[in-house]
């Protein structure tokens, strides 16, 4: 046979297996199951508040550099595969290369500005996210516990000011500088859920949330035991819910729907059984809600949980 011909029989099984990575990777996009409308957002839900496509940018944005990264990873070794095997120089030990100081300062400073580019707006996006107001339109405190939520509407139903005259029991584990934000007398309504409850609309599992359309809403996370994770899938944000610390988080809720929310901690045997709605309605029908549950008696708070320890409390500033 032929040099060329032993040159062309070599080249085959790699072309072949080329041609194989080729038709996987495109069937690995195709088969995904996603719509032209879904893929841009790269499998992430459509956003149902002001602040969620923030977050679904800097996804997207890590995306593209990840991708543009693996492309040019798989490039340099399909290029090192094809035109430096052993076939090709019928070498048995090739050329060794001991230091190569541009490629050695390249794949040095390339992943520092790739992290440095990343850290950056990682950082200027949570601290954007992270932001509340002193004064929001409506303030939630969300309890977790063991198996299920809680959520004490910090509301002044009642329309009367004077009321209550001082903070409930129930609600003193939360610090002074998160109850600042409370509308002056809120006497407040509450709902509490179990692991077998669901919703009367769609029959999803666990309680209901509402909240109003277009209007901000502050979220007070305490828990009663363990460590819980407050997350409404298409709000594109989750926080940790901890015992002894207290977390908050503000959204601007505006789509109107029933969406399904779930503890995003492992929190024990029955963790998987920890989900809830959350119920974006107009703020007519969410006044007329707390309504309802003040006429069913589900006034004052339930208990907000574990009070914030003397440590926590003086790590952070503005306490009072």
């Amino acid at each position: 046979m032929s040099p060329n011909g032993s040159d062309r029989s070599s080249r085959r099984p790699v072309r072949r297996k080329l041609l194989q990575a080729l038709a996987a990777g495109l069937v690995l996009a195709t088969a995904t199951g996603c719509t032209s409308k879904d893929f841009p957002r790269l499998g992430m839900p459509t956003p149902v508040t002001e602040e969620a496509p923030r977050i679904l940018s800097l996804w997207q944005g890590s995306w593209a550099a990840a991708l543009a990264t693996g492309v040019l990873v798989w490039g340099l070794i399909l290029w090192a595969v094809i035109f430096h095997r052993r076939s090709r120089t019928k070498i048995e030990v090739p050329a060794q290369t001991r230091y190569n100081m541009p490629i050695e300062a390249l794949y040095t400073v390339v992943p520092i500005i790739i992290v440095s580019v990343l850290f950056y707006f990682t950082a200027r996006d949570e601290t954007a996210l992270l932001k509340t107001s002193k004064k929001p339109d409506h303030v939630v405190n969300v309890v977790g516990y063991q198996w299920s939520w809680g959520f004490n509407y910090m509301e002044n139903v009642d329309g009367k000011t004077a009321t209550p005259k001082q903070t409930a029991k129930e609600i003193k584990a939360i610090p002074n500088r998160m109850l600042s934000a409370v509308p002056k007398g809120a006497e407040g309504v509450y709902d509490a859920g179990v692991p077998g409850q669901r919703n009367p609309q769609n029959g999803n599992p666990g309680p209901t949330l509402w909240l109003p359309k277009g209007e901000s809403v502050q979220f007070i996370l305490t828990s009663r035991d363990v460590i819980h994770s407050f997350w409404v899938v298409p709000f594109l944000m989750k926080m940790d819910v901890i015992p002894g610390h207290t977390n908050r988080f503000e959204v601007t809720p505006n789509r109107e729907g029933t969406f399904m929310g779930k503890c995003a901690e492992l929190c024990g045997v029955d963790h998987s059984r920890m989900l809830f709605n959350v119920k974006v309605v107009s703020p007519e029908r969410y006044q007329q809600h707390l309504k309802d549950l003040a006429k069913k008696g589900q006034t004052g708070y339930i208990p907000a949980g574990i009070e914030q320890t003397d440590a926590a409390k003086n790590a952070e500033t503005n306490n009072t």
